[in-house]
């Protein structure tokens, strides 16, 4: 036992227990174990704010904390077999950010692609508010994980300041992961750096883009965040972590992004997607299947040299290579 308004030399604060069950219509429910310090369910207020948030992060990150947005979306997947009638409806939860396009698009909200997909409600719901308002996907590019909102209501724009976008992190630089993740109706900060950069398939639409993973977990509900660097400037959007795996996140660095902002204001609001090469190769890293093919001499056997490359499988009719590329 203890008594509540004590200093914090005065008491040795027990650690609190709970069980807790996260459950959504699209994944398969998980139980763990928390574990809570007082301080953590606002005994002490001095330390905490309503959110759950340092006073000391509160301060740092205020102007950026209320353009962060919480999304919910109703979800009626076609049936291709019975083109009539849809699937059962599903629900999700998301996060997403307030930006601003140049010229006659203006304010929209960013999230993820699979955040409303197949989306026939969505609503955005602002930062310690309970209203939700109406939200419209007015382009959604799938390759890349991305979409954007439309929300009409001027009540909702009201004091809402659009994030600005920074650069390209370097390795180990810091970064911070805001969002509402799943087990909680407050806004989320994760911190963590960046570990690594380069081409990942995104699992989304199964396509190869840049990528950047960062050692701070990306849990359900967290997709569509922002990641911010030091400068409270946006560097991409978390979109998916990896299974098995702790403590791992993957980022849409803040260049595709941009590619996609860049191809809508282009397009006047049409997206038309990322350039492909199209062409399906193999890899020829097998020693015997680079000698079937004349590419290793038996003198070059035991070294394993000789000419590289990769094999062209198929070329799509419509690529740019067609016609000075064959099979």
């Amino acid at each position: 036992p203890f008594e509540l308004y004590k200093s914090r030399s005065s008491y040795e604060s027990p650690k609190i227990s709970s069980i807790t069950s996260i459950a959504t219509d699209r994944k398969t429910i998980y139980h763990s174990t928390n574990m809570f310090w007082p301080s953590s369910l606002g005994i002490e207020e001095d330390y905490k704010n309503d959110d759950g948030i340092d006073n000391e992060s509160e301060d740092e990150l205020s102007p950026v904390l209320d353009s962060i947005l919480k999304i919910h979306c109703t979800h009626s997947e076609p049936d291709y077999l019975t083109p009539w009638q849809r699937v059962h409806q599903s629900t999700s939860t998301s996060s997403g950010f307030a930006i601003s396009i140049p010229g006659d698009i203006g304010r929209r909200v960013m999230t993820n692609a699979h955040s409303v997909e197949y989306g026939s409600i969505v609503q955005v719901q602002r930062r310690g508010d309970e209203y939700k308002y109406e939200a419209e996907v007015e382009a959604i590019a799938n390759e890349c994980d991305l979409a954007l909102l439309k929300v009409k209501s001027d009540k909702f724009w009201k004091d809402l300041n659009p994030l600005e976008f920074g650069s390209l992190p370097a390795l180990q630089d810091e970064v911070k992961v805001l969002g509402y993740p799943t087990g909680g109706d407050s806004l989320s900060i994760t911190k963590g750096v960046v570990s690594r950069i380069e081409m990942q398939e995104y699992s989304q639409a199964s396509t190869h883009l840049l990528a950047m993973q960062i050692d701070a977990a990306i849990n359900v509900g967290n997709s569509g965040g922002p990641v911010i660097n030091e400068s409270m400037q946006i560097v991409g959007v978390a979109f998916q972590g990896l299974d098995e795996a702790e403590n791992i996140g993957y980022v849409v660095p803040v260049t595709v992004v941009q590619h996609f902002l860049q191809n809508i204001e282009l397009h006047n609001g049409r997206y038309t997607g990322f350039c492909s090469l199209g062409v399906v190769f193999s890899l020829l890293e097998n020693k015997n299947f680079r000698k079937s093919l004349g590419m290793l001499k038996d003198s070059d056997d035991e070294q394993n040299v000789g000419i590289s490359g990769v094999m062209v499988r198929s070329v799509s009719p419509t690529a740019p290579c067609k016609g000075t590329l064959y099979p």
